[in-house]
């Protein structure tokens, strides 16, 4: 008997990575580029998850959308020139690790990515810390449209054959957990991020966790995985265990 697969994604900036540094300073050299004053840190934070132009131009307003362009190729051209110069190696949040170790260890998990960044952002990452074999699926700004829109999960379920009861959306900002909804599968939110615990708790996520020691639990809970014979079969390594 096949077993059922269950599909684990995460976003990127404030769940996965701390890239706050990292953020501002591109989007103070974006604003630099046109000679508009920055905005200050919480609001440059505030936009986090959307795809760049949409964040730009949410931050700008739009009497200014002309300038958009320039200002995203400013913010990508600071962005590839740090990295190049071995700078901008965004940390994993604690804890992690362990956890994305664990999962990719089940036999019945596909881990993915659904993040406003683009795709070479994301192959950064995955080089700086050792990521390049985890993730079954990656969905970018760079082929489909910004968050709240559906489209990252619908293709992620549909590039790994995953349906949307054994789908899941981790997320730190309100733009995660509303996609989640409009995909039609469940959400977990985590405060660390960048939006505040109110906000995420308004998008009704199945559940809010403060630290990734929690979310083995949120997840046992969500699809039954602290149940015996999960799909007719052992489920492989518990979250926690070595496998």
């Amino acid at each position: 008997m096949s077993r059922a697969l269950y599909l684990v994604i995460f976003d990127c900036d404030g769940t996965l990575v701390d890239s706050q540094d990292t953020i501002v300073r591109g989007m103070t050299a974006a604003f630099d580029e046109v000679g508009l004053t920055p905005p200050d840190r919480p609001s440059a934070l505030s936009i986090v998850g959307l795809s760049l132009e949409v964040a730009i131009r949410q931050l700008v307003g739009p009497s200014r959308e002309h300038l958009v362009p320039q200002m995203a190729e400013a913010y990508r051209r600071t962005q590839i020139a740090r990295r190049a110069s071995g700078l901008d190696h965004d940390p994993l949040y604690p804890g992690a690790r362990e956890v994305l170790d664990a999962l990719h260890a089940r036999p019945d998990v596909l881990l993915g990515i659904a993040t406003g960044k683009a795709l070479r952002g994301v192959r950064h990452l995955q080089e700086v810390h050792d990521l390049k074999y985890h993730f079954a699926t990656i969905q970018t700004a760079d082929a489909a449209p910004s968050k709240p829109h559906p489209a990252m999960i619908l293709q992620a379920m549909a590039e790994t054959g995953v349906e949307a009861a054994r789908t899941v959306m981790i997320g730190d900002t309100s733009f995660d957990l509303d996609m989640a909804r409009n995909a039609g599968v469940a959400s977990i939110g985590v405060t660390w991020g960048y939006h505040d615990r109110a906000v995420l708790a308004g998008c009704a996520p199945a559940a809010l966790i403060d630290g990734f020691t929690q979310l083995p639990g949120e997840l046992a809970r969500l699809f039954g995985w602290d149940k015996a014979g999960v799909t007719g079969e052992a489920a492989g390594p518990q979250l926690g265990e070595t496998a």
